[in-house]
């Protein structure tokens, strides 16, 4: 596996939009997302992957598990650092275009979002948004499809509870 073939390039380009979506989902933020993304790409490139692999179910399990990966590093880092840095704690205000009504609603369903299961998140961020089969988020997921299935309705479920709780407020 020493690289990818001109084929698993062109896979690789097509999926990019998909995979950024996707590391949206898993990391919550635009900056550590695009270094995902960055991460995935990169390593695609330097390791290649097996010729009878399919593109999509591959990079998004390598995408996967470089996060994981990340996380755990993260959880180590947190557990020995020995002072919290302040420029991790502050929040950036939001600017006037954010506050314009169709970023206001873009930020509420992502928060909506944000505040489901991260594995509830990621069914629905696949199927719904990527346009996904059930079998290739199940795939890409590694879990039975019927666990899919139920994920994103448990996650439907959530975000139709949060939109009615909103609008009581």
């Amino acid at each position: 596996m020493p690289s990818l073939n001109t084929r698993q390039r062109s896979d690789l380009m097509s999926e990019l939009g998909g995979l950024r979506r996707f590391c949206l989902s898993l990391t919550g933020a635009a900056a550590d997302a695009d270094d995902l993304l960055q991460s995935t790409v990169e390593r695609m490139l330097e390791k290649g992957m097996p010729e009878d692999a399919h593109t999509a179910k591959w990079v998004y399990r390598v995408c996967k598990n470089i996060w994981i990966d990340e996380l755990r590093a993260r959880q180590v880092r947190q557990r020995h650092a020995t002072a919290v840095q302040a420029d991790d704690e502050v929040e950036q205000s939001p600017s006037a275009e954010t506050k314009a009504g169709g970023e206001q609603h873009l930020a509420a369903v992502n928060d909506a979002l944000m505040r489901l299961p991260p594995e509830q998140r990621l069914a629905l961020m696949l199927v719904a948004v990527d346009g996904k089969s059930y079998a290739e988020a199940a795939d890409i997921l590694q879990v039975p499809v019927g666990t899919i299935m139920s994920r994103i309705a448990r996650a439907r479920k959530h975000l139709l509870e949060d939109r009615v709780l909103l609008q009581q407020k």
